[in-house]
């Protein structure tokens, strides 16, 4: 049986071009090679990882990643392990991935989860409140904004004080220093990240995590010394909650899993909300659909009313179809002799669907890279064919959360203030971080409030 298709770049070459120019690399090797071949894609590892992109092989790998064909293995996410540390979901496997799994999920659905709705809709029109009239703004600084305290309020459950602006601006610079492809490069070329004295990048970026993690801790051990079982904040939560044995997670497992939630909740979702904000203000139909459709509420209507509404639903959909933040599934290694895609996999073999490419191929998607909202009110497809949140035992925990705070912050925007797209010219995609973000910023001007609306919320 022959072997997969390896890419034709240069490997020395693979990772450069995936760090800098990763539509490109997997667009040029789609064309090329078509649903599956190999790729080089990080500097120093002789093993090729396959790369996948026909949504019933994707399927099948995501659906027997239980053990005994594929496994979720976490230290293949170790490039992350400098930011977000070793003792959270996304670098544990097996068994103490499903233990974790277990105790951390329940914040993120059900009742716990509409909670989370009107601290994003009061934090979006404070922030609101903040924009000046007839003056350009980054659309990706007002959405960072409102993420990040999202994050702060709900996830670490912080009031306002003095921690609370500290953490604020010590993550954001933190998450800052990789926001660029080029700046990218400290991810992951992993010797860039040690210390070589104060002018080095490694030197600032463990200065920073030091003063972010003295102040994480101090609020871990405060709030351990006193609980208070009426607070709703996903930190509180966690500190409660206990496996089987009555144990629960440590101060190094609580600070891990608060850092890669505000990894994978702050710059996903402030990346998605930029790309939905450039796509609605880019086509005036489109704009014109939402804005009658957010019409069509009550001048009382809630966060909740907004969840329910077809049509933002489609926008916040093909946004992440059209852009999906992470391009990529985490890796699988295959355990066994296997065939996939018709060629022969061998044990330790490492597979990732990759999400960006399903996400735009023409059979599932006539063209692709327009963006029309009406695919998902004329369609409804797979989790394999649409999956901005990946798939598996390795599901994105957040995906409901990040979805509720999509339209919250959208619906409660356009119902109020009129905005201008100021960008002249197209806005490609890059990287950014481990994300596909806008490869240059997206402008907005706000030219007013849209009607008499009275606040939504109470701030």
């Amino acid at each position: 049986m022959q072997s997969v298709p390896i890419s034709s770049t240069p490997i020395p070459l693979q990772g450069l071009q995936w760090v800098l120019d990763p539509v490109g690399y997997l667009n040029k090797n789609f064309k090329r090679h078509g649903d599956i071949f190999q790729a080089h894609l990080l500097w120093g590892t002789a093993q090729p990882m396959l790369m996948v992109s026909e949504p019933k092989a994707v399927q099948y790998i995501l659906t027997h990643d239980t053990g005994k064909e594929f496994t979720a293995p976490g230290e293949a996410n170790k490039l992350l392990a400098p930011l977000i540390g070793w003792q959270n979901l996304m670098l544990l496997s097996g068994s103490q991935h499903r233990d974790r799994r277990q105790l951390v999920m329940p914040p993120f659905h059900g009742d716990r989860l509409k909670s989370y709705g009107q601290i994003i809709q009061a934090i979006t029109q404070e922030v609101m409140e903040e924009w000046p009239t007839d003056q350009v703004l980054s659309v990706r600084l007002l959405m960072q904004k409102i993420t990040m305290r999202v994050i702060l309020q709900a996830v670490f459950g912080l009031n306002k004080g003095d921690r609370y602006q500290q953490l604020e601006q010590l993550l954001r610079k933190r998450l800052d220093m990789t926001d660029t492809p080029l700046a990218s490069v400290l991810i992951f070329f992993p010797w860039l990240q040690k210390d070589f004295g104060g002018w080095s990048p490694g030197h600032r970026a463990q200065q920073l995590a030091a003063q972010i993690d003295q102040l994480l801790f101090a609020e871990i051990h405060e709030r351990r010394a006193n609980p208070d079982p009426e607070r709703i904040d996903i930190l509180s939560l966690l500190l409660a909650t206990k496996d089987e044995e009555g144990k629960g997670l440590s101060d190094q497992d609580l600070r891990d899993e608060l850092m890669a939630l505000l990894v994978a909740g702050h710059e996903t979702t402030a990346t998605a909300l930029t790309w939905a904000m450039y796509w609605i203000h880019s086509i005036p139909s489109i704009k014109q659909k939402l804005i009658t459709e957010l019409d069509s509420l009550s001048p009382s209507a809630d966060a909740l009313d907004l969840l329910r509404l077809p049509y933002l639903t489609g926008i916040c959909n093909e946004t992440l179809r059209i852009h999906p933040v992470a391009m990529l599934t985490f890796p699988r290694r295959s355990e066994i002799p296997l065939e996939l895609c018709g060629y022969q996999l061998e044990p330790g073999t490492l597979v990732m669907g990759s999400i960006y490419l399903i996400h735009h191929r023409e059979d599932l998607y006539p063209q692709p890279d327009q963006f029309r909202p009406e695919r998902f009110l004329e369609k409804q497809f797979s989790p394999y064919e649409f999956m901005p949140f990946g798939g598996g035992v390795r599901r994105c925990i957040g995906s409901a959360l990040a979805q509720y705070e999509m339209k919250i912050v959208l619906g409660t925007i356009l119902r109020q203030l009129d905005l201008v797209l100021e960008n002249q010219r197209p806005v490609a995609a890059g990287r950014r971080g481990v994300t596909l973000g806008p490869r240059t910023p997206v402008l907005i001007k706000k030219i007013g409030r849209r009607s008499a609306l009275q606040s939504l919320v109470q701030v």
